[in-house]
């Protein structure tokens, strides 16, 4: 993710047919867009031209989400589409008045985030509920992740955000992919004791030192890859206790969500759904590359498995796009913001979604 490259991409939908363009409503030359994004497997497609939006020659940046974040929320965002992270926008959305950009019904990344709990060993946490009191380490505290590992820790286990001191690291072992944290996710609201850690100290130092007993953070910490003994999950079978709660809420936690400029979605009706197509056949690419080729190419010994078992719990749609298959998820969060004391009050879909992309399902 840190290779950040540019590609550009024409509409070939319209090169081949521009009088069917024309009677969509489209401009009878292709739109030049920019958009910006991570280059994941279910972008891949868009990024190497196999997939195309059509009626668009688009440029696709490759950036990191706190730079995308902040580019759209100071003002100077230049990009027709972007990825955002969901929980920063809502605030940007609900406390600062941001209108730039609007949201559309296309979820980038999504992670269950039993897994993103990190403890000290030697702390003796070997529950949820050993939080309590506890010191807990962080490198932003209003970020998507954290936002939603705090509503599961208090929807599941009892255990609020006010029952922890928390300790904001002066530095992140994942800036590199995650880019710098925008303002957004630095927030820390009333009735939360946070102190600022030691200079220099990432949040994997935090844990190491004992200067905190937990970690809840979005990316595995450096010390965990490395393998360090000291650092250790708090759910060790993590992925039973993932699909234990897919199975009894249907919630597949959104981190990073799709989204457009107004004034181009005011100027160009037809893109929002031209953008929303493409990804979502993008996406479908990637699903026939996991069935057909991912699991000779993984180096992963039962990757093939490890799909058809998602498939049998989710869904063989298991990422889907579009309104309603969302809607829980993303009203989800906007729960958990405002009782969290984030967002300034609970935002509704309809104010913060592009109007007509409501309707958008995938066929």
């Amino acid at each position: 993710m840190t290779d950040r490259r540019t590609v550009v991409m024409a509409g070939a939908a319209f090169l081949a047919a521009p009088a069917l363009l024309r009677t969509k409503g489209h401009a009878q030359t292709p739109l030049s867009i920019d958009v910006s994004s991570y280059r994941l497997d279910r972008t891949a497609a868009l990024f190497d031209g196999r997939v195309r939006i059509e009626g668009v020659t688009a440029t696709f940046h490759e950036d990191a989400i706190g730079d995308m974040n902040t580019a759209a929320f100071t003002g100077t965002g230049t990009r027709e589409i972007t990825e955002l992270g969901l929980h920063p926008f809502m605030l940007a959305f609900a406390n600062e008045g941001f209108r730039d950009y609007a949201l559309l019904p296309i979820p980038l990344l999504r992670q269950f985030r039993h897994k993103s709990v990190f403890v000290n060993a030697d702390a003796g946490i070997t529950r949820p509920e050993d939080l309590v009191g506890r010191r807990v380490g962080t490198p932003g505290y209003s970020s998507t992740s954290l936002t939603w590992i705090r509503g599961i820790m208090e929807d599941e286990y009892g255990v609020a955000p006010s029952d922890m001191t928390w300790v904001i690291s002066n530095a992140d072992s994942s800036a590199s992919a995650a880019g710098n944290i925008s303002a957004q996710e630095g927030i820390v609201p009333e009735g939360i004791v946070a102190e600022v850690g030691p200079e220099g100290m990432d949040e994997s130092q935090l844990l190491l030192t004992g200067h905190v007993d937990a970690l809840f953070h979005a990316a595995t910490p450096a010390a965990f890859i490395d393998g360090d003994p000291r650092i250790e999950r708090l759910f060790p079978d993590v992925r039973s206790v993932e699909q234990d709660y897919f199975a009894r809420t249907g919630i597949f936690p959104i981190m990073h969500v799709l989204a457009i400029r107004r004034d181009t979605a005011d100027a160009h009706p037809w893109l929002a759904r031209a953008v929303f197509d493409a990804y979502s056949e993008a996406k479908s690419l990637a699903y026939r590359e996991k069935d057909r080729i991912t699991w000779a190419t993984d180096m992963l010994p039962w990757y093939g498995a490890e799909v058809e078992d998602t498939r049998r719990l989710m869904g063989r749609n298991f990422y889907p796009l579009g309104m309603d298959a969302n809607r829980a998820t993303f009203e989800k969060l906007f729960d958990y913001s405002h009782r969290q004391g984030l967002a300034s009050r609970v935002l509704t879909l309809d104010e913060v979604f592009l109007p007509e992309s409501m309707a958008f399902e995938e066929s």
